[in-house]
């Protein structure tokens, strides 16, 4: 017997997944993650192939979004992130994903859950897994989700209208300080790092320090089987030092290598998610190095290059390049995170009901 379980699946940003509503799916954690390890995989077992479920074979095509009215009076909607680790039957909660998160607004408009204005809606909404709350506007002309429109952001095909996110209380978000290890650079293994949390926990290390020019292929660092392994060593002791305990099992911190930009950008990225290279660089990540390149002794000095009080920053990565646009003031060597606005785009891919097996 298979149960059928409401749902609509968007590209959101560069990454793809499947969005519910919370009131669908069943309050007990554990059946829940079932059902949704199910819905991306086919089976509970874990399938890096994802042959018998929705998912796409990749860690950007196995998310899920749970959307329900806020909880709280200062939001409009909760967004609870859910990462299915990809052949394991295990999922992540412990991060946020700002990428499914331009897909959230549109979904509730879609649900009926939210009603749009016009010519453009906007929402208050709550990332239920980090907490912070991120201010998002999508064009609705006519009281309808527009998708088409001229944006183009890299590591997506094509055009699309743009969704504007501007986050607001992500310092700390996961780990509880702009920099938990409360030092700009710790060394680990022998290796200079930056441990920084502006809503998503990331370890910045110079690539140089690994042999790296750091404008390495994907493919090129996916077959480095001892750089992948030495970089996993730090993950775990950074970790800890980062206050999230035994990330063995976790999917962050997400670790970041990077070089001198030559793209016109401010730094250039490779990032691993944690265990592969990303294609490009997710959203709150790039918000997270960024931030980096603002501080003065952090492990980007000497390797971002920047406007002194610029609020724009290009991050760049293997598909092209990321905007960050910071709100920040600084006061001598102390740095203060107003506000962080990326643009992003979202689609509508399919919408039905999803088959499972429990």
């Amino acid at each position: 017997m298979q149960l059928a379980i409401p749902y609509m699946h968007f590209r959101g940003g560069s990454s793809k997944g499947l969005f519910f509503l919370k009131k669908d799916l069943p309050e007990d954690e554990n059946l829940r993650n079932q059902y949704l390890i199910a819905a991306i995989e086919g089976t509970t077992q874990g399938d890096n192939r994802q042959i018998d479920g929705l998912g796409g074979g990749s860690s950007l095509s196995s998310k899920i979004a749970i959307v329900s009215p806020s909880s709280i009076p200062e939001a409009d909607l909760d967004y609870f992130f859910v990462q299915v680790q990809i052949g394991k039957g295990k999922v992540s909660t412990l991060q946020t994903c700002g990428n499914m998160l331009a897909g959230v607004l549109p979904f509730a408009i879609e649900s009926g859950i939210f009603k749009a204005n016009s010519p453009t809606t906007s929402a208050r909404i709550s990332m239920v897994n980090t907490g912070g709350i991120c201010e998002v506007v999508v064009q609705t002309p006519d009281y309808q989700v527009q998708y088409n429109g001229n944006t183009k952001i890299d590591g997506v095909v094509g055009t699309s209208a743009p969704i504007i996110c501007n986050y607001l209380e992500t310092v700390g978000a996961t780990c509880g300080a702009l920099l938990p290890t409360r030092n700009s650079i710790d060394t680990i293994l022998g290796i200079e790092a930056t441990c920084i949390d502006n809503g998503m926990p990331v370890v910045i290390m110079r690539a140089s320090d690994f042999g790296l020019n750091g404008y390495e292929s994907i493919s090129e660092l996916e077959q480095n089987e001892s750089l992948k392994q030495k970089i996993e060593t730090i993950r775990l002791i950074a970790g800890e030092k980062m206050q999230l305990g035994d990330v063995s099992q976790q999917t962050i911190p997400k670790m970041c290598l990077i070089a001198p930009p030559i793209q016109g950008g401010v730094v250039h990225t490779r990032m691993f998610i944690p265990h592969v290279v990303h294609e490009a660089i997710g959203v709150l990540a790039a918000v997270s190095v960024a931030t980096a390149c603002i501080l003065p002794e952090s492990i980007t000095k000497n390797i971002a290059h920047f406007t002194e009080n610029s609020s724009f920053f290009s991050i760049e990565h293997p598909s092209g390049e990321f905007t960050v646009n910071l709100e920040y003031s600084t006061n001598n060597q102390d740095v203060v995170i107003k506000s962080s606005g990326v643009i992003r785009t979202a689609r509508l891919i399919s919408r039905g009901e999803v088959y499972i097996s429990i």
